[in-house]
């Protein structure tokens, strides 16, 4: 019998998969913007495992880890380097593909990138907006509205209602334009040149969770074996991604979600975003990544 960890039941449970034999797996992958470090490649090395395992138990695995190749963060740094966004994330792409090399990490069956599933992003949307979970904000985004489903909050066991509001955007601005603090973006409205596609709402570019949501469902099914990534994406991201699904396939999204601890520097979570961080290349020439391996995988994965 496998037992598995499930994160929104906080608890071990007996694996059974939705079809016999058979796992289809989607991991977050990595958002572009800058090189690769060790705490992506600490997750990454134990998704790798995972998926060795489960196919050495017998099991046929579709994995699918995607790329998030749109995002401010890219905007940002692109505009910075005075290059065009897709020239930039390309760039980076290769990069994340040496690192991941370098430590022996198993490709995905697929990986899919972000801006080629547009459409299914806009028609996701669409149908959140059809069943009346959508509103458009004062700064002309369209927004999810957390408000009318009690499943919000249930993955990372936190009630919107009770706490502080400052930890429900990466972007002050952007919050103050909310009905409610907890409630995301589905579609952001562009600025001034920045990389846009047009849609019903105008010309923009989709939110993070639902360029998951959508590339998950529209490869693996409404419904699929497990979710797996970083525990910094519980919430708001995997939070944020599951709840579309129930919004509108009234389901469970994933029926597993499997997360990863994080590696930290002097106690703080290693992260890009506050430049506290070491590159997996920077590792890699001086230790072995084999070395490297083994000590990710020498302590308990979450």
């Amino acid at each position: 019998m496998l037992k598995i960890y499930n994160t929104i039941r906080r608890k071990k449970e007996e694996f059974i998969p939705i079809v016999e034999g058979k796992i289809g797996m989607y991991v977050c992958g990595v958002t572009v913007y800058d090189l690769c470090h060790i705490g992506h490649g600490r997750t990454f090395t134990i998704f790798d495992m995972i998926v060795r395992y489960l196919r050495f138990i017998g099991y046929e695995v579709n994995y699918v880890r995607n790329i998030t190749d749109i995002d401010d963060k890219i905007i940002q740094r692109s505009s910075q380097k005075n290059v065009g966004y897709a020239s930039f994330t390309n760039t980076m792409i290769e990069e994340m593909k040496k690192d991941f090399n370098r430590l022996k990490v198993i490709s995905p069956n697929i990986e899919p990138h972000s801006t080629s599933y547009i459409q299914s992003m806009i028609d996701l949307i669409t149908d959140l907006e059809k069943n009346g979970q959508t509103y458009r904000g004062k700064s002309g985004d369209i927004l999810f509205d957390t408000t009318i489903n009690s499943e919000y909050g249930n993955l990372s066991n936190r009630d919107i209602f009770l706490g502080s509001k400052e930890k429900f955007s990466r972007n002050v601005e952007r919050n103050s334009l909310k009905r409610f603090h907890s409630d995301f973006i589905l579609w952001k409205s562009s600025k001034k040149g920045e990389p846009f596609w047009e849609s019903p709402w105008g010309k923009g570019r989709p939110g993070w969770h639902t360029e998951c949501a959508a590339m998950s469902m529209k490869i693996l099914g409404k419904n699929f074996d497990i979710h797996g990534g970083g525990s910094d994406l519980i919430f708001p991201h995997h939070e944020n991604e599951r709840i579309q699904s129930i919004g509108l396939n009234g389901n469970n999204f994933a029926n597993y979600w499997i997360h990863t601890g994080m590696l930290t520097i002097r106690e703080e979570k290693m992260s890009k975003s506050s430049r506290n961080f070491y590159t997996i290349r920077n590792i890699c020439s001086m230790y072995d990544p084999e070395v490297i391996r083994y000590f990710f995988l020498s302590s308990h994965y979450r």
